[in-house]
């Protein structure tokens, strides 16, 4: 029933809803009788003058005519406390920015394809069309396709693709855009051109080992690598595919690896490895050194303590304090004296007692 620009003179409660009279501060017809709570509130009389307004309303609802406003009902206290919070300040919560991710340079995949291919002697590589160069692999099984037109960061530049024979399916492809690091190309084409002996590590597992943050939905789970720069995105069903990408959002990557369903474990494992290798290692405190022990003294020894002395044969429980204590090589007391210079010895079957052997 309030506003902000309106003086409520009167309300009543006709025995269904809240009535009152009131007056707004600009307007022609400014003096009204109000009906209802809340968003069902609506305007019922319109008068020329204030005193029209109130004797009109005296007259409807007489003795149940109140002064000043109706009082607030739950849901406008509620809103108004909503709107009483102090809203957290978010200066200190925004996290830092992410790092700029690794990208190749202008001209850098143009160098890589010409170098590895012409002296590697089990790649042959033609060039059909201006814009695009096939490299095929001796044994007939992989094929590679560049793209020389590609120039936006998010054009495909590489296609990689590996079949089951020559004359066989297609077990897996690659797509990579614009920008993408050469390490993770060249890790990729030596994965194909000779393929490690052992079962390496999953990827999860090599991100895990190089400190990335994981981070699970619904149909993946994201590794995210200190500092945000890159992400790799591990699919939980076995039919979708994995992706890799520079930058924080993948809407605004500066690069992307997608790999279908059927990769190897092995070649996203060494792919994972190579992403962890182009980042920096992440920064940790320098320990503090320890301080050298006094000449003659093999252990640093606290000061005495209080213990708590339980009597093997009376059973009572005093704290004392120790004096001459004999310790392990760890430090841990194994005996000593107290002020009456009584033997005080730790108990076998309770550790962390002592017994008094001259009770």
């Amino acid at each position: 029933m309030r506003h902000a620009d309106r003086e409520e003179h009167l309300h009543a409660d006709d025995g269904q809803n809240t009535v009152a009279v009131g007056s707004y501060a600009t307007g022609v017809r400014r003096h009204v009788h109000l009906h209802g709570e809340n968003h069902l509130r609506q305007v019922s009389t319109w008068f020329d003058t204030e005193a029209e307004a109130v004797a009109e309303f005296h007259r409807l609802y007489s003795v149940a005519v109140r002064p000043g406003p109706a009082p607030l009902t739950d849901l406008e206290q509620a809103v108004r406390q909503l709107l009483a919070v102090t809203p957290p300040d978010t200066t200190e919560q925004t996290s830092a920015p992410a790092a700029e991710p690794p990208v190749a340079g202008p001209g850098e995949h143009e160098a890589f394809l010409a170098a590895p291919f012409d002296e590697e002697r089990q790649w042959e590589k033609y060039r059909p069309f201006d814009e695009t160069t096939i490299a095929s692999h001796e044994s007939l099984s992989v094929r590679v396709e560049f793209d020389h037109e590609a120039r936006h960061r998010s054009d495909v530049a590489w296609t990689i693709a590996e079949c089951d024979g020559p004359v066989g399916e297609r077990l897996w492809h690659a797509t990579l855009t614009v920008g993408t690091p050469v390490p993770l190309i060249r890790a990729m084409l030596q994965h194909l051109d000779a393929p490690p002996l052992t079962t390496a590590d999953g990827p999860d597992d090599v991100l895990h080992d190089a400190a990335w943050h994981p981070a699970s939905h619904p149909a993946r789970t994201t590794w995210s690598a200190p500092g945000r720069s890159v992400v790799f995105e591990s699919p939980h069903a076995v039919a979708d595919r994995w992706t890799l990408y520079g930058g924080e959002d993948l809407g605004r990557a500066a690069w992307t690896i997608r790999l279908s369903a059927g990769a190897p474990t092995d070649l996203l494992a060494q792919l994972a490895g190579t992403a962890a290798d182009l980042l920096p290692p992440p920064t940790r405190p320098t320990p503090s050194p320890l301080q050298a022990p006094a000449p003659g003294s093999p252990h640093p020894r606290p000061p005495s303590a209080p213990w708590s002395v339980r009597c093997r044969r009376c059973g009572q429980v005093s704290r004392v304090r120790l004096t001459r204590v004999v310790r392990d090589r760890a430090g841990c007391p194994l005996s000593g004296l107290d002020r009456d210079r009584r033997l005080i010895a730790p108990t076998r079957k309770r550790p962390g007692h002592f017994d008094c052997a001259a009770c």
